[in-house]
């Protein structure tokens, strides 16, 4: 196909729309330009085709032969241009949103809410993946991951969502009658930690934890460490966004913590203009922060 050998596309359809119309003035009013316009552009394809393609009387007008021609095969190609275009944003439209997100995340804190969405947008279907690889969204076919970091991943464009402060927690049990202000003061108290991510871990020792002097269970996932921590097994830190729900129905103690600027999850999209639904679901999102 040589696009060179083809007229501009406005004048084109100037042209059909003034052949199925029956006029200029019917064509400017439909496709919201001036008569003057719809003129020029049926004029320009006369001197490109180099022959006349209607012949005007008074206000009204008769296509030619050649105009008869054009017109019809112009219609038959913009109503199979205008029919692939409505298949395909029926498709997106009926196509669900599709989220990549972290397990801990998605049962902490966007499971305990997500009926909420459900109930407001019934005719937005959501599938969800749990996983803590970091996805291709554009290869795997995500239109939206939510992940946990500092928001500067390139290639997308990131909204943020909620912080991860850090928060050294407990079951209200474990740490009865006694007073505690920093790591030093839970040396004698059984420590729970992920296998695998050792962040937390990590920052606990920086301030002061001895993995000498305590006892340290080690788990493979993080929700299995968040579980053991609500059943009295012991303490640790965790990002305050997966235990918020629990801090606030008083199912855990925060016993110290600390701000972490920048660090949070992320709704992560590609950049350009979002979908409908992706825009419909990123704006509950932020509500419910």
């Amino acid at each position: 196909m040589d696009w060179r050998d083809v007229p501009s596309l406005p004048a084109l359809r100037a042209f059909e729309a003034a052949a199925r119309a029956g006029s200029f003035s019917a064509a400017a009013r439909e496709l919201n330009v001036t008569h003057a316009a719809i003129a020029q552009h049926v004029r320009a394809l006369e001197t490109h085709f180099g022959t006349s393609l209607l012949n005007r009387a008074g206000k009204g007008m008769a296509l030619t032969d050649a105009g008869t021609r054009l017109a019809t095969d112009l219609s038959d190609g913009f109503a199979q241009i205008i029919g692939g275009v409505r298949r395909l944003a029926d498709e997106a439209a009926d196509s669900p949103l599709k989220l990549t997100v972290t397990p801990s995340f998605a049962d902490n804190w966007l499971m305990p809410r997500l009926s909420d969405f459900w109930e407001k947008h019934p005719e937005i279907t959501l599938t969800m993946t749990p996983d803590n690889t970091v996805t291709d969204l554009r290869r795997d076919g995500y239109d939206m991951a939510i992940r946990y970091g500092m928001g500067d991943w390139a290639g997308l464009d990131s909204t943020f969502l909620v912080s991860a402060d850090y928060v050294i927690v407990s079951a209200p049990a474990l740490v009865a009658g006694r007073t505690a202000t920093g790591v030093d003061d839970l040396q004698d108290i059984p420590w729970v930690f992920e296998k695998m991510h050792r962040e937390h871990r990590k920052w606990a020792i920086e301030r002061g934890l001895d993995l000498a002097c305590c006892q340290l269970k080690e788990l493979a996932t993080l929700n299995m460490v968040l579980a053991a921590v609500r059943a009295g097994a012991g303490i640790s830190v965790i990002s305050r966004a997966l235990v918020a729900d629990d801090l606030a129905a008083g199912r855990l103690l925060a016993i110290t913590e600390e701000k972490r600027d920048g660090l949070g999850y992320y709704a992560c999209t590609l950049p350009g203009v979002p979908s409908a639904k992706v825009k419909t679901f990123r704006r509950w999102l932020l509500k419910q922060t």
